[in-house]
């Protein structure tokens, strides 16, 4: 069978990276996580006592970290390392999260990490969610999701898993950063966050989560079945 990679970009909190991880497994594809590694790079600046707007201390991190993928063997479920430690539950707390966007604006962090991500992705057979994954990392990306939803519905969803994870933090507080990470992220000089032409955008504030993965999944069989087609055919 053919293999393409999937390319899903979107806002914060429209539920990007469970629904990659969800298309990933139904297809049989790798799943790499962008916003885990943007969150790993955070977590090495914050506890090294780095300034991303330092640029001394940018180049003293840039060569000191690597952002890995490893499947927990117990549970099945991927989990990310920074320079060989698991730093997966470190990095979804909202001490990351508040930090997490003016990383992702250094252009120095961003070419080290699209480099890696880039290579991930080689062998096709890959889902990739982020910001940028669709315009930057992957511009060949046979199938573009762009993901959005309403402020209030992704705030409610962040504030539910962040109470998974024993954190409690008040829906305001969340709003703001959200609201905060859409201009940051929309508005960065440094491969901003914008709906590529080519994108089908997936609207995820009235519908099931199944239902936004049998989108992507359907889309992306539309295109295996196509190419698959045209290769039978020549």
């Amino acid at each position: 069978m053919n293999k393409i990679v999937i390319a899903i970009d979107g806002y914060s909190g429209c539920g990007k990276s469970s629904t990659a991880k969800a298309v990933a497994k139904d297809l049989g594809y790798t799943y790499i996580d962008s916003g885990a590694m943007y969150r790993a790079a955070t977590l090495y600046f914050l506890d090294n006592f780095l300034s991303p707007t330092n640029p001394h201390d940018v180049e003293k991190a840039l060569g000191s970290f690597e952002v890995s993928f490893h499947t927990n063997p117990d549970s099945g479920h991927q989990e990310t390392y920074l320079n060989g430690l698991n730093v997966d539950k470190k990095i979804r707390t909202m001490r990351i999260t508040e930090k997490v966007s003016e990383i992702a604006t250094v252009g120095a962090v961003r070419k080290i990490l699209v480099t890696q991500q880039q290579k991930l992705g080689k062998k096709k057979g890959v889902v990739m969610d982020g910001r940028d994954i669709g315009s930057v990392v992957f511009p060949e990306a046979e199938l573009k999701v762009f993901m959005i939803a309403n402020l209030d519905i992704r705030a409610e969803r962040r504030q539910q898993e962040l109470l998974s994870k024993s954190e409690l933090v008040k829906l305001e507080a969340i709003k703001k950063n959200l609201a905060e990470r859409d201009r940051i992220d929309s508005s960065r000089s440094e491969s901003p966050l914008k709906k590529m032409a080519d994108a089908i955008e997936i609207d995820t504030s009235d519908i099931s989560f199944d239902e936004q993965v049998a989108k992507i999944v359907h889309a992306a069989r539309q295109i295996i079945d196509k190419q698959e087609s045209y290769a039978g055919n020549h």
